[in-house]
């Protein structure tokens, strides 16, 4: 599966952009060949709002560009500040309780040498992954990344903030075992609130 994250920082009409995405946006996302989805998340305190949507292929994705990009537009003139687009390969896809609005992400960027992707995403699946699971609170897991660069991300969904934090040390122990082991470089891990959700 493929996704398209889009990210608004320093955005400064969050709720009407919510709406746009809701009442105006979603309805061409339905149009689109492949779409399965989408959810948005925002922290309010620092006009982040981020839109991540999936598709079958990476065609599909590529596909659905021209019109879509025009509503990025439109809901740019809505939320304010600056927008970037990043196209990423979901590598790994985990959900116990599927993310619903109030739910809280947890987000962490990575990058690592691109030929060691297929290694430490098998690493990802067989080590960690079920430790992310066990812990309470959890909702659902996706590791995204694009081969080419080895950048990506992964992102965490808990049931509420209190859930999310109780893991974090533990997450943090993680990360710097696959720095130290792995290669693996992370940023500065990111909490947001889901605020949208769409299955179609």
């Amino acid at each position: 599966m493929h996704t398209r994250l889009s990210t608004w920082t320093n955005a400064t009409n969050i709720e009407g952009g919510i709406n746009y995405l809701r009442d105006t946006a979603v309805p061409l996302f339905h149009q689109q060949r492949g779409y399965r989805g989408l959810s948005a998340s925002v922290d309010r305190s620092s006009g982040t709002v981020t839109i991540l949507s999936q598709w079958d292929t990476e065609a599909d994705c590529d596909a659905s560009d021209s019109v879509l990009g025009k509503a990025r537009d439109e809901a740019s003139e809505i939320l304010g500040g600056t927008v970037s687009v990043e196209k990423l390969e979901a590598l790994v896809v985990e959900i116990d309780t599927p993310p619903a609005p109030g739910s809280v992400l947890s987000v962490t960027p990575f990058s690592m040498d691109p030929a060691m992707v297929d290694e430490n995403l098998a690493w990802f699946i067989a080590e960690v992954v079920p430790q992310i699971k066990a812990a309470p609170g959890f909702c659902a897991l996706r590791n995204l990344a694009d081969h080419k660069t080895g950048r990506g991300y992964v992102g965490t969904i808990w049931t509420d903030r209190a859930a999310m934090e109780y893991q974090a040390e533990g997450a943090r122990a993680r990360r710097q075992t696959a720095s130290d082991t792995r290669g693996i470089t992370f940023g500065e891990a990111a909490s947001r609130e889901i605020v949208f959700v769409d299955t179609p």
